[in-house]
């Protein structure tokens, strides 16, 4: 598997798909997310591994509009496997937030990594805490986002609402551009860490991370079982002195419910028995473990993964 690194990324620069780097036989979709993301060459990495690792197997990783698309796309049998948000994927499950109904076929293998909701404030603002950001300047990501409703959860759990701030709708590079220019007091960003906008921000004009901590984070947990503890490592970001506790979603790999428990098994089994490989490929393929992978999950698993985890006596309850 250790030439695995040099096949992905020169089929990643050659601009083809995963598909013409492997052999022949079941034909999937992987669907991921832009080009330029995390997601579309973290799939890659994954496809190569399936078809090089499960006999006769051929996975195309396809570059989408992420998350919701993607569930969308495996809800209508239009892809077979996809990685996305797993706060996303309990909307879509349950039909709530972003979704109008529940989309049918959908089943969890695992989460693979932490994606951190982070709170980032400008020096100047003297904000310290969530509660803090009551009155003052708050981007929460574009609009109808995953970002939006995480903001809108973690503020619920201060007893805050998007009425008691003055609410902006903007990307991550806006974001950090209006902290900069003094436009913006905060802004909440979730990604994995550290994150290239925050990374600008933190080394122009400084920036102030926001723990998400105690009994709030206790009680949106409790709330929004798809959310996990973890912490923003001192020195993350410039200037960044502490470790910062936080919450984090995870990016997840939703199946179509249908395919059939030995097929599922098989591509469990293989993903998390050459994470070595995934890791070399890709570098969030190095906080991908098996152990975390029944983590932050609220939609239920397929039961090709259940047969894996058991068989590695992992309780995925």
């Amino acid at each position: 598997m250790k030439k695995s690194v040099s096949v992905v990324m020169a089929c990643l620069l050659a601009g083809v798909s995963f598909v013409g780097c492997t052999k022949k036989g079941n034909n999937y979709i992987l669907a991921t997310g832009g080009t330029s993301g995390t997601y579309y060459p973290f799939g890659g990495a994954i496809a190569y591994i399936w078809n090089t690792s499960v006999d006769g197997m051929n996975v195309t990783a396809q570059a989408t509009g992420a998350s919701a698309e993607n569930l969308r796309l495996i809800s209508k049998g239009e892809a077979e496997f996809a990685i996305v948000q797993n706060d996303v994927m309990d909307y879509a499950y349950n039909g709530t937030d972003m979704f109008a109904e529940p989309l049918p076929h959908l089943a969890v293998i695992g989460t693979l990594y932490p994606e951190v909701v982070q709170i980032a404030a400008s020096k100047s603002s003297g904000i310290t805490s969530v509660a803090d950001l009551r009155g003052k300047r708050v981007s929460i990501g574009d609009a109808g986002s995953g970002v939006e409703f995480n903001a809108k959860q973690i503020l619920e759990g201060y007893g805050l609402t998007f009425d008691d701030i003055q609410k902006n709708n903007l990307s991550f590079k806006e974001s950090a551009e209006g902290i900069q220019n003094g436009t913006l007091d905060a802004c909440f960003v979730t990604a994995g860490v550290p994150n290239s906008a925050l990374q600008e921000l933190a080394f122009t004009a400084g920036l102030v991370l926001i723990p998400v901590t105690g009994a709030e984070a206790e009680a949106i947990m409790n709330s929004h079982n798809f959310y996990t503890k973890t912490v923003i490592p001192a020195g993350t970001y410039n200037g960044t002195d502490s470790n910062t506790e936080a919450l984090a979603i995870r990016a997840t790999l939703a199946v179509n419910a249908d395919i059939d428990t030995n097929t599922v098994y098989a591509m469990t089994k293989a993903l998390f028995e050459n994470l070595e490989s995934l890791g070399t490929a890709h570098a969030k393929g190095k906080e991908v473990s098996v152990q975390d992978a029944v983590t932050g999950v609220s939609v239920p698993f397929h039961p090709g993964a259940i047969k894996y985890y058991n068989e590695i006596g992992l309780s995925n309850d």
